[in-house]
């Protein structure tokens, strides 16, 4: 689900076929649930999280678990909703860690936070885990079968000349499954962040945003206000963290939700997104820089400073005005997300989510035509394409992380009949911009 590995690519297909024998050959390997001496098969999220924290982090650690052994996504995501959901209507008070004295001291106007000791909790979610795999092997419920629109996605990340990789993105077609959403509408989510200072913001907003957004009453009827509110709540839980383990570091970021015909996106600083449409760029989205001048006004307002050093920077530091994390930082790089949503009409090519790395040397309207140029050379395949748009940026000079994530919304060889006609050509969204 999140990623922050050098290379990925490919094609998120949906297909239940191979179920049982992916359950069967999970089985043959953990015959048996672990023993309180046994070594856990994945890697505990941490020594500590909080109670709010554990649907994100057991989510995520049960998904790119069972991903990892090549379970087909249709079942990993509702395979891992039942383990989870059923885990957490149990008492998990045993798994509860004392608070040390500091910390009761911090929290004692507030609610306390309850910490869970994440070895244990993890231990046991994986025998919950192993439980309805038993249950399943015998027969895969009608739920889970539901056939999922398939998804063609394109991405790829590289560290290229930077000394660590701090972004992470999502691809999670399987949306409804993971968080056990029954409605009829289907929705699939995307993200890129684009962490500094440290990569722990970046993975926790790609393990908690959109298990926040999931859990927003609002979702239903404003998925915008949603992702607005789970950015928000996230970088709240995030400082709470941060304060606890004494992180530093911060992340943009960037998410696309795409519920039933509508697109709703998401952003904080500087990692952006843009839709083709038969060609031509969309701009859906303005970053949040320091230049900017509202972003400057506010930042002022709060009593902080904007000064030019190799660019723009909020206090002569961070050269993003928003972002989550960055405890020294706030209030001036704000955690409120912008967003906008946008109804598809089918006429639409592809969305691209980006980090800076990708659009400080690539322009917008230049998307098009290296996205075209790359379909006509691969015959209509658009697997590479990300790779290719990645290469693009580090030929250019590009020295930071890069990541570039593709979603097609139609058959890249459909792409090719209109040729590069409006290709390279940029218009403004029509979509309806949420608050800021």
């Amino acid at each position: 689900m999140a990623s922050g590995a050098p290379q990925k690519s490919g094609q998120m297909a949906c297909s239940t076929e191979e179920s049982p024998s992916f359950l069967d050959a999970l089985l043959r390997d953990f015959p048996a649930p672990l023993s309180p001496e046994s070594p856990l098969p994945w890697k505990a999220p941490g020594t500590a999280i909080s109670q709010e924290e554990a649907e994100g982090e057991l989510a995520e650690l049960a998904l790119s678990f069972l991903l990892s052994r090549n379970a087909p996504p249709p079942l990993a995501a509702p395979l891992a909703h039942e383990a989870l959901s059923q885990l957490l209507q149990t008492d998990l008070s045993e798994f509860q860690k004392l608070p040390r004295e500091e910390e009761e001291e911090e929290e004692e106007e507030k609610a306390p936070v309850i910490l869970l000791d994440a070895r244990g909790l993890a231990r046991s979610f994986f025998n919950q885990l192993w439980e309805v795999c038993s249950q399943w092997q015998k027969q895969v419920p009608l739920a889970a079968r539901v056939p999922q629109r398939q998804w063609l996605v394109s991405v790829h990340a590289i560290r290229n000349t930077r000394r660590k990789m701090e972004d992470r993105h999502v691809c999670l077609p399987a949306f409804n499954q993971l968080f056990g959403l029954s409605d009829a509408v289907d929705r699939a989510y995307f993200a890129v962040f684009d962490g500094h200072g440290g990569v722990d913001a970046a993975r926790y907003a790609a393990v908690h945003v959109h298990a926040n957004a999931a859990r927003r009453p609002e979702l239903p009827t404003d998925p915008a206000g949603a992702l607005r509110a789970a950015f928000r709540h996230t970088d709240d839980m995030f400082l709470r963290k941060a304060k606890r383990e004494r992180l530093q570091s911060g992340t943009t970021g960037v998410c696309a939700l795409v519920t039933g015909t509508t697109l709703h996106v998401a952003w904080l600083g500087d990692s952006q997104v843009i839709l083709v449409q038969q060609g031509q760029v969309v701009k859906l989205m303005e970053p949040h820089k320091p230049e900017r001048q509202d972003e400057r006004a506010r930042i002022e307002a709060l009593g902080g400073f904007v000064s030019h050093m190799d660019c723009w920077r909020v206090n002569g530091t961070l050269a993003v005005s928003r972002a989550i994390g960055d405890i020294f930082q706030k209030p001036y790089v704000s955690g409120e997300a912008d967003a906008a949503s946008r109804e598809l009409t089918g006429s639409e090519d592809y969305l691209l989510l980006a980090c800076d790395g990708f659009f400080d040397v690539v322009p917008h309207q230049e998307v098009a035509g290296l996205v075209q140029s790359h379909l006509v050379r691969q015959q209509g395949s658009g697997l590479l394409v990300a790779e290719e748009l990645v290469a693009a940026a580090r030929d250019r000079g590009s020295h930071d992380n890069i990541t570039v994530m593709v979603i097609f919304f139609r058959d890249p060889r459909e792409l090719l009949e209109g040729g590069a006609q409006g290709a390279g050509a940029c218009q403004a969204a029509s979509g309806k911009p949420g608050p800021a």
